[in-house]
């Protein structure tokens, strides 16, 4: 079998595979696709610092082209990948090329989600997922003076926090009943709701997203409700989907990303998938998750690595599954929330800690079991948590 690699998407998860074969000698041709024209970038600062500072996104570069160099990893970089061929062991590139692979590795990451609304293709509205959306959201925030955010997430939050405070007028439109639903417990979203509202952010919660209206580019929303708010700027942060569309046309078991085993193989001998793309059976959880965050994209990336090395005889011992606790986090003015374990199911909360003080943690039990905690401005508890949540969750099975 070809010892050539070829990895499909360049972010985080793709990185960190490259790295991890060439750590455990792997010594054939490693091949990554890229849509993008940029090496592999940290994404997190780009609704955080990278937006506030807009700095060169060489900054952003988890390795500069030297590593790669000297790396023996070779990149094609501003030309996507239009098809994979399971059966012939072939990547086409939309320019036509063709990639022959021993082993194929689908990292293939996320795109935000679009919504399905009258004006989204107006001029004036924007999504944050790569470096080109803040070289072109930036100076367009700069002539802003009211900016509407759609999505109380992660992203939607962030950006209010660094809009917010270089004085702009900002509204967050979040169709849920509360921020950060979709993450955290009442206690913490309801903290982040008054902080933000402290800092004049005005919060429109269960408010639905229906019309852009605008001439030559948006100037407008129109809600559920039938109000209307004038907008210089709207920034859709509403969530994201798995790239997962190579995979589908190639067959492989997709379900909102593309299926894996606990060794980060899908359906297909020969190909792999890792990173914020792929769904995978969890013990810990009892369930298949689809997680977005750069600890996803790290551990899995290293375990696919180990897989691969092992079927070339390279690693010792055999592979292990990955089941990890997750964890992420998020910056907001000068507060620092850090999620580990998930809190889907839970069914009792403490609050530990002071919220009025900015400092405090959120722990969340199912069965008596710890299964997620939210810090605020507290690491130690975060990283004390992880620990915890993985000696209470090691035992479950997946249902």
């Amino acid at each position: 079998m070809s010892e050539s690699i070829v990895i499909v998407g360049a972010g985080q998860a793709a990185a960190q595979l490259a790295i991890s074969l060439r750590q455990g000698g792997h010594a054939g041709i490693i091949r990554a696709i890229c849509d993008e024209p940029y090496l592999p970038y940290q994404r997190p600062p780009l609704s955080k610092k990278f937006l506030a500072e807009y700095r060169d996104p060489d900054s952003l570069f988890l390795r500069p082209a030297t590593f790669w160099n000297d790396q023996n990893v070779e990149f094609e970089l501003g030309v996507p990948a239009g098809a994979v061929d399971p059966r012939q062991h072939r990547v086409t590139l939309t320019d036509g090329r063709e990639l022959d692979y021993g082993t194929l590795v689908l990292a293939t990451g996320t795109s935000a989600r679009v919504l399905p609304v009258p004006g989204i293709e107006l001029p004036g509205v924007f999504s944050l997922r790569r470096i080109d959306d803040v070289v072109a959201l930036r100076p367009a925030l700069n002539d802003a003076h009211r900016v509407v955010i759609v999505g109380g997430g992660y992203i939607g939050l962030e950006v209010a926090a660094v809009v917010r405070t270089e004085g702009r007028i900002v509204t967050v439109l979040e169709a849920e009943d509360r921020v950060l639903k979709r993450v955290t417990g009442p206690a913490t979203s309801a903290f982040f709701d008054r902080y933000h509202r402290e800092h004049g952010v005005d919060i429109r919660l269960g408010a639905r997203l229906t019309a852009i209206e605008g001439d030559t580019r948006a100037s407008s929303v129109w809600l559920a409700s039938g109000e209307m708010l004038p907008a210089d700027l709207v920034l859709v942060a509403a969530g994201a989907r798995a790239n997962d569309d190579l995979a589908v046309a190639a067959g492989l078991p997709c379900q909102d990303g593309v299926l894996v085993d606990e060794l980060a193989r899908t359906g297909a001998p020969d190909v792999f998938a890792v990173g914020d793309c792929t769904r995978f059976p969890s013990r810990r959880y009892g369930r298949r998750l689809r997680l977005e965050s750069v600890q996803n994209a790290i551990d899995q990336a290293k375990a696919a690595a180990t897989t691969i090395l092992a079927r070339e005889a390279r690693a010792p011992g055999k592979p292990q599954p990955y089941d990890p606790v997750p964890w992420f986090w998020s910056d907001q003015y000068d507060i620092k929330l850090q999620i580990a374990g998930l809190t889907d199911g839970y069914e009792t909360i403490d609050t530990i800690g002071d919220p009025a003080a900015a400092r405090f943690s959120v722990e969340y039990r199912s069965g008596g079991r710890l299964i997620a905690v939210d810090a605020v401005n507290d690491a130690r508890a975060h990283m004390l948590s992880r620990r915890r949540i993985a000696e209470e969750t090691a035992t479950e099975a997946v249902s």
